[in-house]
């Protein structure tokens, strides 16, 4: 599958690319800027050499043009990326896992966007699109490190079952994850803003928490 990732040029979009290449997926990195996706996409090829990534770069609308589309902004960037490649994502399955997240003080704490997540302001701004939310609480650091499984569920919520299926069995492939259908978008609201429990978790505890659940048996669909 070719796989766009857009405005993928931060640690969680660049480990995310590393990680969907290293297992069998054409991939392009996009970014407002075409220099910084084709920087960050040699230095995923530099650090992997023995590896056969398939990785390419190019603006965000270059990057949209693939089958299925993440997009991996900052969270207030997100609506306006998808609004910026909206005719080229009708149709398509659209990925978001963007966290609205604000630090105050040592404190992380979440935010609310008008429709009640990033990935549902997303959905609004793409009404043609298949949008699920995905991929929130997956430590960057260790999602990065392809040659380690990562162990963690993935909380997968969409309106849309095909996005749902398509997204799941796309997590499916990467060794240690487990996807799990967390039901529809309106759910996006509360793992988006559980990340800032996490990440509080991490700063008081000093290591990177991932989500697993316990009393789901793994071949349950």
């Amino acid at each position: 599958m070719h796989i766009g990732l857009l405005g993928a040029t931060g640690p969680a979009g660049t480990a995310l690319a590393a990680r969907l290449a290293s297992v069998g997926h054409e991939v392009t990195i996009g970014s407002r800027s075409k220099y910084r996706a084709l920087e960050v996409r040699d230095t995923i090829i530099d650090k992997w050499p023995d590896r056969s990534l398939t990785i390419d770069s190019a603006d965000n609308q270059g990057a949209a043009d693939a089958e299925l589309v993440v997009i991996a902004t900052p969270w207030n960037a997100a609506t306006e990326t998808a609004h910026s490649v909206r005719t080229r994502l009708r149709g398509k399955v659209v990925v978001c896992m963007s966290n609205a997240l604000s630090k105050v003080g040592r404190e992380f704490q979440p935010l609310v966007p008008p429709r009640g997540s990033v990935s549902g302001s997303v959905q609004a701004e793409l009404p043609d699109s298949y949008v699920a939310a995905a991929f929130h609480h997956v430590p960057a650091r260790e999602l990065a490190q392809l040659d380690e499984p990562v162990i963690s569920d993935i909380l997968i919520c969409s309106d849309h079952q095909k996005a749902t299926v398509t997204v799941s069995d796309l997590v499916g492939e990467i060794p240690g994850m487990r996807p799990l259908d967390a039901g529809e978008l309106s759910n996006a609201t509360a793992i988006e803003a559980f990340t800032a429990v996490l990440l509080q978790l991490n700063v008081r505890y000093k290591t990177r928490v991932a989500l697993k659940l316990i009393g789901i048996d793994d071949d349950v669909d």
